[in-house]
Order: structure tokens, then C-alpha cells, then sequence
């Protein structure tokens, strides 16, 4: 096999959300084959510092994803520094997770579940996939060329296991909003209505369904969602980075408008 296939050296990336747990593990995947990393989140500071300790020419800008504004000031500074983007992966979102539930118990009910919540995060997890993809990829159009990733879920296809929410006793502790599927539902159509709308222009649009990440969780949601998994265990962090690289890459160059699902398993019961 030719290894160069999975060679991103001379390549600009952006990754949005850049600073979180994956965020940090996509860009690291991203630099460790060659890519120039953008690290694109909210905090200037924190997105400089770890822009540092990659080990390709990278750069930290501060950006809400959901601001027009914001990211045309971004592409432009991408573009005074490196002068082309090849990859974006959007991977910025709100997930209401295990480790901090957004609300109360009678709130996260979807009888409850408050209306302005699920505009924020549908303004963030889709809105701003929108205007990256529009505001990035026009500079991707200019050369012909160009891979877009977009982070979906799990629960963007299949429903979540409300049950996974109960505690040891079996006491249900808070329910899995209705808009974070929501969310990656429309990521995973709006990843292939722009794959067939750039196909021609030599752009490549794909998602990638990652499973549960194991980040502090109690041990009985870790143990009911391992049981859960083929694979017997929730994920790593790290544990994509072999198919961020693949989609970022020559390697996948008749690839698009796919759903690459790592899940261990999670989906296929």
C-alpha cells in the first residue's frame, strides 16, 4: 500500500471546536500525518496554547461558529497565513452530556423540554455547520478541491436508550433531549445534500457517527452503555483518529456523501 495515501503534509485543516475532548484528538490526528492545523473555538488563549503543542505550523482563532462575522474575519486570517483551506471538520456542538445534565429531572422531559434550549443548540449543532461549510468551502471552490468531515452521533440515527439514564437503584435521573438527535439527524442530510452539490467541484462531503466517548461518567452508565457495545467498552478519545485521517485524505478520494459510523457496535442491535 502506498502510505502517502494517508499523507495530509501541505494541507490546511480547520477544526471547529478545537479545544474540546475530540476537538483536541481530531487535531492532533490531523497534524501527526503533515496537515497545518486551524484550532477554531471560543477562547483565543486556550486556542493558541494547544495550537502550540502540535507538531506542524498551526494557529488558534477565536470564532463563534454561529456568527457570520465571525468566521469571515477567521477565513481571512486562514488565508493571509496559509493562503488555501483543504479540510474543515466541523466538529463544534452542544451535547447535553451524562457528566453534567442540562437540567432537571421534570425539565429534560420532553413534555418540559424548554423551547429557547432547543433553539440554541439547533442554532450551534446545525446552523453552524451551515455557515462554516458555506463560508470555508468557498475557498475550497476556488481550487477545485477539498474534504469536509461533519461530527454526527450515534443518536443521530437511532434513538436514545433512555434507560442508559437510570441510576444503580433504577431511578430515572434525567432524559436524553430531544434535540441533540435532532441535531445530528440534520448534520447526517445536510452532509450528503452538499456532497451532491459539490460532488463536481472536487469537493468531498462526509460525516462521521462516533459512539460514546468513556469522560468521567458514574461507573453504572459506564458499565450499562459497555454492556450495550459489542466491542464491550465505550470508547477512547483517541480511538478516531484513524478514520478522521482517512476521510481528511487521498486515501478516501471516491468517498463522499458516506456516514462513516465507529461506534463499536453500538448501532448494528
Amino acid at each position: 500500500m502506498n502510505s502517502d495515501l494517508f499523507s495530509l503534509k501541505g494541507k490546511v485543516a480547520i477544526v471547529t471546536g478545537g479545544t474540546g475532548l475530540l476537538g483536541k484528538e481530531h487535531c492532533k490526528a490531523l497534524a501527526s500525518t503533515g496537515a497545518n492545523v486551524v484550532v477554531l473555538d471560543l477562547n483565543q488563549e486556550l486556542c493558541a496554547k494547544f495550537a502550540k503543542t502540535l507538531p506542524t505550523q498551526s494557529m488558534g482563532l477565536a470564532a463563534d461558529i454561529t456568527h457570520p462575522e465571525n468566521l469571515n474575519n477567521a477565513k481571512e486570517k486562514i488565508i493571509e497565513e496559509f493562503g488555501k483551506i483543504d479540510i474543515l471538520v466541523n466538529n463544534a456542538a452542544i451535547n447535553d452530556m451524562v457528566e453534567s445534565p442540562i437540567s432537571m429531572f421534570e425539565s429534560s422531559k420532553f413534555e418540559n423540554y424548554p423551547i429557547e434550549l432547543f433553539r440554541k443548540v439547533m442554532d450551534i449543532n446545525v446552523t453552524g455547520v451551515f455557515l462554516t461549510s458555506q463560508i470555508f468551502g468557498q475557498e475550497m471552490l476556488k481550487h477545485n478541491s477539498g474534504s469536509i468531515i461533519n461530527i454526527a452521533s450515534t443518536y443521530g440515527i437511532v434513538a436514545p436508550d433512555q434507560s442508559l439514564y437510570k441510576d444503580s437503584e433504577g431511578k430515572q435521573q434525567f432524559y436524553k433531549s430531544p434535540v441533540y438527535p435532532t441535531s445530528k439527524g440534520a448534520i447526517i442530510s445536510f452532509t450528503r445534500f452538499l456532497a451532491a452539490y459539490w460532488g463536481n467541484q472536487g469537493i468531498r462531503v462526509n460525516s462521521l457517527t462516533p459512539g460514546g466517548v468513556e469522560n468521567n461518567q458514574d461507573d453504572t452508565f459506564i458499565k450499562k452503555y459497555s454492556e450495550r457495545t459489542p466491542l464491550k467498552r465505550m470508547a477512547q478519545a483517541n480511538d478516531y483518529w484513524g478514520a478522521i485521517i482517512y476521510l481528511a485524505s487521498d486515501a478516501s478520494l471516491y468517498v463522499t456523501g458516506s456516514n462513516l459510523v465507529v461506534d463499536g457496535g453500538w448501532t448494528i442491535w
